[in-house]
């Protein structure tokens, strides 16, 4: 039964398609091949461009920048994006730029991380990830250097929006201090020979009468 099955079959192929039954299986199994293929290519696209959607879908937008004004370095350094809460801060040349959507270079675990929540200019003229050097003191650097820091600030200033700066409190207070000692100093510097001006010409001008009566 299963032999005139088959013949029948064989009949029939060669009847509608003019091709052997070896031929026409063989035809069937690469066309069967080929659509598995293409099925694969154009459904693993699909699918390549569904799960982004989704985890597109899932983030939470960036809160908008929040301007500080003017913080302490100390104050920055809690911006280092360890707070996944508050937003990824750094600074050049003591202006501080919000650098949170490139939370993957700046943030933890990133290529950049230790720049985070500090002023960095140095570093970054330097090209250095020397503890030493992550600083905005920019004293001393060379002509390319200086060069390189500038490049770097303009492509904050382009790129990240600005949230504040850093407030140097330090110096100024020195400053004032070590004035008023001056000022007080020179106050007394000058009243002494203004007190002394009497008794030292007193002496003078008594020889000096002295002489006249004798004459």
């Amino acid at each position: 039964m299963a032999l005139e099955l088959w013949e029948t079959v064989k009949e029939a192929i060669t009847a509608y398609t003019g091709l052997s039954p070896a031929t026409f299986f063989t035809v069937a199994a690469l066309g069967l091949a080929v659509y598995y293929v293409v099925s694969g290519l154009f459904g693993g696209s699909d699918h390549h461009h569904h799960v982004p959607r989704q985890s597109e879908e899932q983030m939470q937008p960036l809160p908008p920048p929040v301007q500080l004004g003017e913080v302490t370095e100390e104050e920055l350094k809690q911006y280092d994006g360890t707070d996944p809460k508050k937003p990824l801060l750094m600074a050049i040349k003591g202006q501080i730029y919000d650098v949170t959507q490139s939370r993957m270079f700046y943030g933890p675990g990133g290529p950049y991380a230790l720049f985070a929540g500090k002023d960095a200019s140095r570093a970054l003229a330097k090209m250095s990830f020397e503890d030493k050097d992550l600083t905005g003191d920019v004293s001393g650097l060379g002509p390319f250097e200086l060069e390189a820091l500038q490049d770097w600030e303009f492509k904050f200033m382009s790129k990240y929006i600005k949230v504040g700066t850093i407030k140097k409190t330090v110096p100024v207070t020195d400053g004032t201090s070590t004035s008023e000692p001056a000022a007080e100093a020179t106050e007394s510097d000058v009243a002494k020979p203004a007190e002394d001006v009497p008794s030292v010409a007193a002496p003078v001008e008594t020889p000096a009468g002295g002489e006249s009566k004798e004459e």
